[in-house]
């Protein structure tokens, strides 16, 4: 069963850890507390852990260590079991959530009256959790009549509260009135369930509005794992508190996801991991893939999931100890490979350790160590990971291969919100990247390589069929964030309609292929001021002028809207220090400071002197024609 998590790895130092982070110091005890929270544990163990961080946190500001969200939870049964699991499971994600319980049963009243405690408490999320039988034992109970009533809650959310809304589905907890046929009989309560959770599926979308699907989950552990009726009857519990560590961990991975929390790439070891047996002992006929095999079958079954996870824009690579040469020959010599070497953005066979290859491999893939999800079936490695590099996520594999794929799935590193098409085509992003790097290598000097590349950069304001990329790296990028303001996509709109807010992003072209979107800004034009709200850019396209070439054209847009000034904060986070000095390297004078890190810069437009750069640059009409505004140099 997954209440226990059991992906996460078992540590028999569990109690010695818990105690000794009572006297820890806030940067000690808060990689203590994520480390207890990312280990194997029941209801008990998590209601335990979760009372320390919060008499911890009443003793202690943790924020400027994790980031913080407030997160609304409100309903019509009992929540408050579910609230450790919650925390725990941000706390996994490097997030610190701060929660507020609705009144039993009061959510459309709290959601309409802006004096209500939740709105005084001012939610970044609001989970809506709406028992079945509040929802469908009416007399006049209709589908369609409960998702008006939740479309209205969605929207009055958004509109009021300009916060993001995830909804539960409705657990399928009633017993069938007609057996098999009962989709026949469309007024019982199981089958409006059943019709309200379809119906879920396809409008919550359009809203965006992310669900969380306790429905798929108590189908596969089982509804009476799930919901107890004894329980309910009392203690209006309507899931069972033994399943609180899932539920939270289901809720959890959406509000990282919201925050830009997913993992972005996959590590692959290979011996016993894609294959079985070792490739250096027993030869490329020797290991075991494929049809015909049970373990090759469950091997081949891993390939296919992180096949399907590549065509979705998760990055796969290899980190195997290995020699090269052995490590490439299945790839290239065995026809039952599902997977080939050119689905692999980064590829490291050698004998050094794994966690110095996985920080090699970071670097050359340009991604955050915290992007990655490391697999491997050897627990010492695992271990090894998991102690060199905490930030990397490790799943603990069962000893089956065929409970691989199952392991990893469950975990649910990937956690994402939507699918765009920028998504689907980032491994060949990562692969002509790496076409870039050869070029780079074979360059004789820096200006060389980037006339060679023939860059394009074309910039619009931010449009409609874009806007869901848009709000994916506005809450995904950490490193090269000047200000790392997160967004929802109805607070994107808002700011779309406010004539003094403008809007920029840029793609960024060459020969090697289409980077896709690579830089977003929002600025606000204050008098003769043009501030910048928020700067964001892909670490993929660095070194090639990109800032620059950015800074020429938000200095032509500032002096259109007859501004002097263009002033930028840098807010410093735990991950974005790379660019501490970004505005300073691009001429700005230093205004002032603030105690936590913060600084603001300004550039007089009056004394800059434009950048030369190796690129065209072009804007973008609405009817995605490019017309030229400035030529490289």
């Amino acid at each position: 069963m997954h209440q226990d998590l059991d992906w996460l790895p078992a540590r028999e130092d569990w109690g010695s850890l818990a105690e000794a982070v009572r006297g820890q110091r806030p940067q000690e005890a808060v990689p203590a507390f994520q480390l207890l929270a990312n280990s194997r544990m029941d209801f008990v163990r998590a209601m335990k852990l979760d009372k320390m961080l919060q008499r911890y946190r009443s003793q202690h500001d943790l924020t400027s260590f994790l980031p913080h969200v407030r997160v609304a939870l409100i309903g019509s049964s009992t929540l408050s079991h579910l609230h450790a699991g919650i925390r725990l499971a941000a706390l996994r994600r490097g997030i610190l959530v701060e929660l507020y319980e609705g009144i039993y049963g009061m959510y459309r009243q709290e959601l309409m009256d802006p004096n209500s405690g939740l709105h005084a408490f001012k939610p970044d999320v609001i989970l809506i959790a709406l028992d079945a039988r509040h929802l469908a034992e009416p007399e006049d109970a209709s589908a369609q009549n409960i998702l008006a009533m939740l479309s209205s809650c969605w929207s009055a959310a958004h509109k009021s509260l300009g916060c993001a809304v995830i909804q539960q589905t409705i657990l399928p907890i009633f017993p069938h009135l007609l057996g098999n046929q009962e989709a026949q009989y469309s007024t019982s309560p199981a089958a409006i369930v059943s019709k309200v959770n379809n119906l879920l599926r396809e409008e919550a979308p359009r809203a965006n509005v992310p669900l969380l699907t306790v429905d798929t989950w108590a189908a596969e552990e089982g509804v009476l794992e799930w919901h107890d009726p004894a329980l309910w009857y009392r203690a209006k519990q309507e899931v069972h508190p033994r399943v609180s560590n899932i539920y939270g961990e289901q809720a959890g991975r959406i509000i990282a996801a919201l925050r830009g929390k997913s993992s972005k790439c996959l590590v692959l070891d290979l011996d016993n991991t894609l294959w079985g047996g070792v490739i250096g002992d027993d030869g490329v006929d020797g290991i075991v893939i494929g049809q015909g095999s049970e373990n090759g079958e469950a091997y081949l079954a891993l390939q296919r999931y992180a096949k399907a996870l590549s065509k979705r824009g998760v990055i796969l690579a290899v980190c195997s100890k290995n020699d090269e040469a052995n490590a490439l020959r299945p790839f290239e010599q065995r026809a039952d490979m599902f997977l080939k070497r050119e689905d692999f953005a980064c590829f490291i066979a050698n004998w050094e350790d794994k966690a110095a290859n996985i920080r090699r491999l970071a670097k050359q893939l340009n991604i955050g160590l915290d992007s990655l999800v490391f697999v491997d079936d050897n627990p010492f490695e695992r271990n090894l990971v998991r102690r060199e590099l905490p930030m990397v996520a490790v799943p603990e594999l069962p000893e089956d291969p065929a409970g691989y794929v199952r392991c990893l799935s469950s975990a649910g590193y990937f956690e994402t919100l939507s699918i765009t098409e920028e998504d689907q085509e980032r491994v060949q992003q990562y692969r002509a990247n790496a076409s870039r790097e050869e070029l780079r290598g074979q360059a004789t000097d820096l200006q060389g390589f980037l006339k060679a590349l023939k860059m394009q950069l074309i910039w619009s304001p931010f449009t409609g069929k874009d806007l869901k990329r848009v709000v994916q790296l506005i809450n995904k990028t950490n490193q090269f964030n000047l200000t790392t303001r997160r967004y929802s996509e109805e607070a994107i709109r808002a700011l779309l309609e406010d004539q003094d807010v403008h809007t920029m992003q840029l793609r960024l072209l060459d020969v090697y292929g289409n980077n896709g979107i690579i830089s977003l800004l929002i600025g606000r034009k204050n008098a003769g001021t043009f501030e910048v709200d928020t700067w964001l850019m892909s670490c993929r396209v660095l070194g090639r002028q990109v800032e620059q070439a950015t800074l020429n054209l938000l200095a032509t847009k500032a002096r259109d809207l007859c501004c002097s000034y263009i002033v930028g904060r840098y807010r410093p986070t735990a991950s974005n220090s790379m660019v501490k000095n970004h505005y300073e390297k691009l001429g700005f004078s230093l205004l002032d400071t603030s105690d936590d890190g913060s600084s603001r810069w300004s550039c007089s437009l009056e004394d800059m002197v434009p950048f030369s750069t190796e690129m065209e640059v072009l804007e973008e009409d609405e009817y995605g024609v490019a017309r030229d505004l400035q030529t490289a140099h």
